[in-house]
């Protein structure tokens, strides 16, 4: 296929539809130019060479936790949706419901507290039970400083997590934190599903 130039008149009657048209998205911004590169500093020699590099010190620059930007496991609980009744939930939050039994994992490896809690949800939803309570404790303090952070409390942040595997993920219902005189964000409530 061959071009040909386009003729004037030809190029006027083009300028005068595209003056006439609107976008068809107008709520869509304007692609904008990107910010441009900051310029390459001259060496004596006349040729481009990158920016100097700071020196660098093992253990600057470290994460702190003001760094961190995965949000707590509190928060990431009470995000969760809600998928019991409302009325109970709200019940709940205040700490009017109470558990019908209870798992204290203090002490406990993750090795030993694993199959102790799909042991005890197993058994609680065979009996019957909507509301227990399992207490993980806050977890001890273990940073060391060390250029990656350690979050406290291994079982607080792994029981959210083994709740929703198989096989206890199709039992469980709801998982929100105590209410304080529960042991507040040491435990978590576990709200069960009726059985079928």
């Amino acid at each position: 296929m061959s071009r040909r130039r386009v003729r004037p008149d030809e190029f006027e009657l083009w300028q005068q539809v595209a003056r006439t048209t609107q976008r068809m998205r107008p709520e869509s911004p304007r692609r904008e130019a990107k910010d441009k590169p900051e310029p390459l500093i001259r060496n004596p020699r006349n040729a481009l060479a990158p920016p100097r590099i700071e020196d660098f010190r093992v253990g600057q620059g470290q994460a702190r936790p003001a760094d961190d930007v995965l949000p707590s496991i509190a928060e990431r609980v009470a995000a969760a949706p809600v998928s019991m009744d409302k009325k109970a939930f709200q019940r709940l939050k205040r700490g009017k419901l109470v558990p019908e039994a209870k798992l204290d994992l203090h002490g406990m490896t993750m090795a030993r507290a694993h199959p102790a809690l799909t042991g005890f949800i197993l058994r609680s939803y065979a009996e019957g039970l909507r509301l227990v309570l399992v207490v993980t404790g806050k977890g001890k303090d273990r940073d060391t400083g060390g250029p990656i952070p350690v979050r406290n409390g291994v079982l607080r942040h792994n029981v959210p997590q083994w709740l929703r595997m198989a096989p206890l993920g199709p039992l469980v219902l709801q998982i929100s934190e105590a209410h304080l005189k529960h042991g507040g964000g040491g435990a978590y409530y576990i709200y069960l599903r009726r059985q079928r």
